[in-house]
């Protein structure tokens, strides 16, 4: 069977449109893959989780008779180290919770020294 004349133009101009049409799509369209899609779903929830709870821990620490000097502990100790101050003095503990949300804390500790 022999194809006509126009048919290899054509299906060449059809891949090249195709493959312009992903690079523009992923590049400027906005697409993205399935896994890249739950990984922004993923870190959105936890940076919702993390908004949510962050408010708890301020509360826990306003009520807590030691705050004052904590907070001043706080303000002299290093970034790296101000989470593990609020998840010492128990603020970062969710009511009812047992484990402590690191980025809670860290969150908790920017709010309380800012």
């Amino acid at each position: 069977m022999n194809a006509p004349e126009w048919t290899k133009p054509a299906v060449m101009g059809a891949v090249a449109g195709a493959i312009a049409l992903a690079i523009v799509g992923f590049s400027w369209g906005g697409w993205m893959t399935a896994t890249t899609a739950a990984t922004v779903a993923n870190d959105q929830s936890r940076d919702d989780v993390v908004a949510v709870l962050m408010p708890i821990c301020v509360d826990q620490a306003g009520k807590d008779p030691q705050m004052t000097a904590k907070i001043a502990e706080l303000k002299d100790a290093p970034s790296y180290q101000r989470s593990d101050i609020v998840t010492k003095a128990g603020w970062a503990t969710m009511p009812g919770a047992t484990d402590v949300n690191r980025r809670v804390a860290q969150a908790c500790a920017e709010k309380l020294i800012g």
